[in-house]
Order: C-alpha cells, then structure tokens, then sequence
C-alpha cells in the first residue's frame, strides 16, 4: 500500500497487533527425508494456529531477490524495500543506543578467521562469545586512521561489532570489505564517487591496522566490513498507521530497525520466553508488537538443519504464551528463507500464518511451506503484511465512496 493512502485510511482502534518474526524461517527439504525444517519440526501449538489462520507465502522484495535483513523487516513493516534502503552499519549502531550524528558513517563488522594463505576461513570466527569480542574491539580503539576522522569501535553481539567515521565530507557509497564466501581474501573497500575516496582511504587503513592487532587472536584474527551508511529518514508507524508500536529484540540489529521505523524498543531479555513476559509487562501501552527470533536464521547459516528444527520446536514451545495475550491479530511469518541445506539466505517465498476473527480459515492445514503455497492468501508482497493486519484490526476506514 502506498504509504500515503495509508495515512488516509488508518484510524485508531483498541485492538492488538502482534508480528513474531522467526528470521530466515522459509526451508528446503532435507535429501535424505525430502521434509523441510518446518515439516520436520514437532510444532502442534504452529500447527493448531494455522488450523485457524488465514495462510500464504510472502515474497519479501521480488521474485528471484535474495534479501538481507534489513530489506526482508522494512517490508514486514509496510515499507517499500526498493525505495527505503537503511545500511546494517546504522541499524548496528542504532541498534545499540550509540549516539549517531547526522554525518556519521557506520558499518557492520565481523571478527573473522583468516587461513594462513590470507583467504578467510570463517566469516563469523567461530561465533566467538560477546565478552571475547569486548576484549578484542578494546585493541581496535586505538587505530589511527588520520587526523581528519575520529573513529569509534563498539561491540554488538557475538562476532559482530559497529565501526562509526566521525568528520567532515565523508562519504556513504562504500563497497563492502567482506566478499560474503569462504576461501578468498577480504577485499579492499572501493567508493563509487571521488567524494567517497578519502573515506574508502581510511576504511582500508583501519582493516590493515586492524589486522596487525589481531594477528595472535585466532579464530578472530581478521575483520570484514559491510553496510557503510548514514542515519536514513524512514517515514513513522505512529505518523502513517496511527500505531503505538514495540520492538522487541534481543539481536541489536533488529532493535535499531525497530527504533528506526518508529517503535519504542522494550526490554527483550535473553531468551523468548522472557521476550513474550516483556510483551505482556508492556501489553497495555502499545497497539503493536514486533517480536524477532532470530536463531532460526542462524542455525540456517550455520547449515545446521537438525539445529534449526530444534529452534522451531522452542519457538513452538512459547505459542501458548503468547497466545494467552489474545491479540486480536496474530502474525507468525519470516523476514526471508534461510534453507540449512544452502547455509545462506535465499529467495524462496516465506511461509505466513494470520490468525484473527475475520480470516477464511484452513482447518486441515499445518504450518509449513507446502500448506502455505497452498493458502488462501497466495504468494504477495511482504510489504502489504502490515496493510493485511490492519484491515483484519478494524484499523481502515473504507476506501471511496
């Protein structure tokens, strides 16, 4: 939905809206078993909620587009990912409550393995812990990358890290130092424009510097960057839908796009089930719930299909909890396919469940890609998720005379 008629058309109400997105959800079948994750997965509480639900498949940004992260939620949140683009550098370091200033330039870095031959090994180290990763972005404050840019280093979760460019004139249009595959080396940041030149400079200064430092801290020896970006100006939920809506994530990547599209980020915890106790500590403030999960989408990564039925089975485990709230909407979908059979993303379309008092209903149905293909719904645009759940919310007036 064009997100001016939207403002035309979305009215308040008292009802509920809650989104549980368990990222990278979509699978593949298994070749020894032809099941995907979701098929393999004991889930009665999913498959009691699809019984009752309305189902499909999402296509987060086209056909044949494998999306990240950022694009496959700003979809999910009503946002056109083609026209509203946001780097992961930012939604880091928003993510992370680190004070950006307008002309800031973040990136997303990864502690990666560097093989002897210099070609990298593993992009994510190991998945080495949060507190190792602390102690090793403390040797990378130090780097002097010139005099004309301050330079700020911030751990995030796991492997991963925020790298902000502080100064005058620098430049966003970056090319990623991390070639996202195994057995080659890292690469040289590269601008797209003269302008960005001094900045790509200064990128490729500190990932050298960087990588003198972290020569004897194996599997992390090495750092990849990717999703150079300034702060974005992303339309708001409450302007748009007339929503007060929370975020509630444990990954910071996730809170910062949160907080970017609007949303007051709530406290998450460690685990789901203490995601849900927050959505229920906070049920009567907001209108609307993002609730992200995202080991799905790791285990998926990692190629590690028995893992992410495993992590299926927990989500599963928490329906009944959050079920207990009574939204008068439920969604339960992904924001991309992360098939453990390809340990990556993909451009499957992305199975969806809503369950609400005015949804034609699949009774035989389970949660599952084939069931959903076969759903009412058909296969859409993951951007009109958010218009869909506001019109089962009574939160749309009519449109026309």
């Amino acid at each position: 939905m064009d997100l001016d008629l939207a403002r035309t058309l979305s009215r308040p109400a008292e009802s509920k809206i809650v989104l549980l997105v368990l990222d990278g959800l979509g699978g593949l079948p298994h070749s020894d078993t032809g099941l995907t994750e979701l098929q393999s997965a004991t889930s009665p509480n999913l498959d009691r909620l699809a019984a009752e639900s309305a189902l499909g498949l999402t296509q987060p940004v086209s056909v044949s587009i494998t999306p990240g992260s950022g694009p496959g939620h700003l979809a999910l949140f009503g946002y056109d990912p083609l026209r509203y683009q946001v780097g992961r550098g930012m939604l880091e370091a928003v993510g992370i409550d680190f004070d950006v200033r307008p002309s800031d330039i973040a990136a997303r870095g990864n502690f990666c393995t560097i093989a002897a031959d210099g070609t990298i090994s593993d992009r994510r180290a190991g998945r080495i812990s949060t507190e190792r990763s602390g102690v090793l972005v403390e040797r990378l404050r130090g780097i002097d990358i010139g005099a004309e840019i301050e330079l700020f280093v911030e751990p995030v979760r796991e492997h991963r890290f925020v790298l902000v460019l502080r100064g005058e004139g620098l430049g966003e249009s970056l090319s990623a130092t991390d070639p996202q595959r195994t057995g080659v080396p890292p690469l040289r940041s590269r601008a797209s424009d003269v302008a960005g030149e001094p900045t790509s400079g200064a990128v490729n200064r500190f990932t050298e510097a960087a990588a003198e430092r972290l020569a004897d801290a194996a599997p992390a020896n090495g750092v990849l960057l990717r999703g150079f970006a300034k702060t974005p100006e992303l339309p708001q939920l409450a302007d748009v839908w007339s929503l007060q809506a929370a975020g509630c994530s444990i990954y910071p990547m996730y809170r910062g796009l949160a907080k970017l599209a609007g949303m007051t980020a709530i406290p998450a915890g460690e685990t789901l089930s203490e995601q849900i106790a927050s959505v229920h500590e906070h049920w009567d403030g907001y209108d609307f719930f993002f609730v992200h999960y995202k080991y799905t989408d790791s285990a998926g990564e990692d190629g590690d299909f028995p893992g992410k039925v495993a992590r299926i089975e927990e989500v599963d485990a928490q329906i009944p909890a959050l079920m207990d709230l009574n939204p008068d909407v439920l969604i339960v979908t992904g924001d991309h396919s992360t098939p453990a059979v390809m340990a990556a993303h993909s451009w499957h379309p992305v199975p969806f469940l809503l369950r609400s008092q005015t949804v034609r209903r699949h009774a035989q149905a389970t949660f599952d890609e084939e069931c959903c293909a076969r759903g009412s719904l058909g296969v859409f645009p993951a951007q009109e998720v958010l218009p869909l759940a506001m019109a089962h919310a009574g939160r749309l007036a009519k449109y026309g005379a």
